[in-house]
């Protein structure tokens, strides 16, 4: 069960901008309003990691989000919480 705990601890893919400027969606991570508070509703840690893959999906489909990955990765690390993405890092 600790498991599950820890990976509960996902911490939201927000990175703190907060600016709504594309068409309803944050400058920063890509979410809208909606996506901010459906994450915070999802207790599972498949249903968060989920979420994260998704919202990867529609930053690629929108463009010029390549500074949110390494952003997320170190909050997710302050955390003590792997990053529950696949990629963290493209190039090494």
């Amino acid at each position: 069960m600790s498991k599950k705990s820890s990976n509960a601890k996902t911490p939201s893919p927000c990175i703190d901008v907060c600016k709504f400027r594309r068409a309803g969606h944050c400058i920063g991570c890509s979410m809208t309003k909606a996506q901010k508070s459906l994450f915070k509703s999802l207790e599972k840690a498949k249903h968060k990691a989920a979420f994260v893959d998704m919202l990867q999906a529609q930053q690629a489909t929108m463009g010029n989000y390549s500074h949110w990955a390494p952003e997320y990765a170190r909050k997710c690390l302050e955390k003590g919480v792997k990053p529950a993405f696949k990629e963290v890092r493209k190039a090494g």
